[in-house]
């Protein structure tokens, strides 16, 4: 086991959804651009939120982490909301994405090393059907002076660049750094800095 699934399997394992059960604000909206009953990709899942909101819409998902912990507690919201969704304990350098298989890839607060970052944005794009989409959210390097939530290094901390250069072969939609306030659980509290991306496989 890796030291940072030893840490998200020892957060996870602990009462209660740390970053809630509601979905992601902008996921929910930009999910509704997304093929009816389409299979959708949902990355570094944690414990389910975003992939069990996205099954009561009717979409078929599948949803990956490398936190076995969380993946139990999707499972566990799943069955509370009368939802299937597939989990699977993996990580994501390791992740066999396919190609052009997925009507939707899903990435909210999925920080990354850059090269293993670079190497998901390549695979979710390659693995886009036609018309799918690629949604994103997560913290830029302003994050740091919030300290709302999100990691604390920079080299896990994402901008619009990085997103464009790393999903060129794809149509931005989408693209946005802003400042908002989020409330997901005690995991994320309050003024935070963000991107938030939304791309599309056009051919």
């Amino acid at each position: 086991m890796k030291y940072w699934e030893k840490m998200w399997d020892e957060r996870f394992e602990k009462p209660g959804y740390y970053y809630g059960t509601e979905p992601n604000d902008f996921l929910k909206e930009m999910s509704r651009r997304f093929k009816p009953g389409g299979r959708v990709l949902c990355l570094a899942e944690g414990e389910g939120r975003n992939a069990v909101f996205l099954a009561e819409q009717g979409f078929v998902v599948t949803a990956v982490d490398g936190s076995e912990a969380g993946m139990k507690k999707m499972e566990s919201l799943a069955q509370e909301r009368e939802v299937k969704v597939e989990g699977i304990v993996c990580d994501l350098g390791e992740f066999e994405f396919g190609e052009r298989c997925w009507d939707a890839v899903v990435m909210i607060w999925c920080h990354l090393p850059k090269p293993l970052m670079a190497q998901v944005l390549k695979n979710s794009a390659k693995s886009l059907t036609s018309g799918g989409y690629i949604v994103i959210e997560a913290y830029t390097p302003f994050q740091l002076q919030y300290k709302t939530g999100g990691p604390h290094s920079v080299d896990l901390l994402n901008t619009l660049e990085e997103f464009d250069q790393g999903l060129k072969q794809l149509e931005r939609v989408h693209g946005i750094e802003i400042e908002r306030d989020i409330f997901e659980g005690q995991g994320h509290t309050g003024r935070s800095a963000v991107v938030q991306y939304l791309a599309c496989r056009r051919s």
